[in-house]
């Protein structure tokens, strides 16, 4: 069984990712960036300061963003296109479904600060909508890493990918949730804990609150699986119907709306493949979210440790049932 190990704070996945970037674009020409507005919010100012020429900066313009990104694909670069998940999935939506993803222009979309990162400043700034818009558009890849390693991998791995890829990040420092010799592969998830009273599946920041919901929950005597879906789309269809087999109850976990996320999609897949176990998503409600930091608003909605913990006893009594 694999150890619950404590866990050691990294950086925030959006520093590992610019330093990831940079140290691509200093080996290939050919990696360039183009952002709306972001050079000092997306950790951008060391790589615009090493390598000026391959930086254009659009201002608050994500549609021309989104636009130039895709010309600049077309015509062989590689382009990483960043910008505020909620504006670059909303405003800049049609330009990715037509100019990106029906186009098939291998751009390299990267939310920054999403889902509920910028706290207080509230709904218009939070992005719980871009997973489910994504979803529905076809040829688009959807990746939103757990922590320091599966975001430079992913990272790696989006330079390499011929087709459209999605990146989605947040603001805090997170902490490691691999052993090292783990390998990262897009469309596969990552077992973090080993459980077999029940499974949470969760994605991006919300699998270390699960992480350290299973510890809460070890603590009575309940084994709880964790698995980072890093990969929304495509999603790892064997390892949801394995741990629904094989621990008998699911909860999901997204720091998105629980409508059209990844709770939907692991319910589609267990519907489809004709497993019934207790199911639970965890995530945002249909409401206008309320006040306050980044943890403050999770744990509101009960994405927290505690709340995860009280989430599994619920649904293991009705296991039980």
């Amino acid at each position: 069984m694999k150890s619950c190990l404590p866990l050691e704070m990294g950086k925030a996945n959006l520093d590992v990712f610019s330093e990831t970037l940079l140290g691509l674009a200093r080996a290939n020409r050919d990696v360039v960036v183009v952002t709306s507005d972001s050079r000092g919010s997306g950790k951008l100012v060391p790589f615009a300061k090493a390598l000026p020429k391959q930086i254009i900066e659009v201002g608050i313009a994500e549609q021309n963003l989104v636009g130039v990104a895709a010309g600049l694909a077309s015509a062989g670069k590689i382009v990483f296109a960043v910008s505020p998940g909620s504006f670059l999935t909303a405003r800049s939506l049609e330009q990715i479904k037509n100019d990106v993803c029906y186009s098939d222009q291998p751009v390299k979309l990267v939310a920054i600060s999403s889902g509920v990162s910028y706290g207080a400043l509230g709904s218009t700034h939070h992005s719980l909508h871009d997973l489910a818009a994504l979803r529905a558009l076809f040829n688009c890849t959807i990746v939103v890493p757990a922590d320091n390693f599966e975001t430079a991998e992913a990272v790696k791995a989006a330079a390499e990918m011929a087709h459209p890829v999605f990146l989605r990040f947040g603001k805090r420092p997170m902490p490691h949730l691999h052993r090292p010799g783990t390998t990262f592969t897009v469309g596969k998830s990552l077992l973090v804990r080993e459980g077999n009273d029940l499974a949470f599946l969760a994605t991006g920041e919300t699998v270390v609150q699960s992480v350290m919901a299973t510890d809460l929950l070890a603590q009575e005597g309940i084994s709880a699986r964790v698995l980072s879906m890093h990969t929304i789309k495509p999603l790892d269809e064997e390892a949801v119907v394995q741990a629904a087999q094989e621990c008998g109850a699911v909860i999901t976990v997204e720091e998105h709306s629980c409508a059209g996320g990844l709770g939907e999609a692991c319910a589609a897949v267990l519907m489809q493949a004709g497993v019934s176990v207790p199911f639970r998503i965890v995530g945002f409600p249909d409401e206008e979210t309320v006040p306050g930091t980044q943890l403050e608003i999770m744990a509101h909605y009960g994405i927290c440790p505690e709340g995860l913990a009280e989430t599994a006893r619920t649904l293991l009594n009705r296991k039980r049932l």
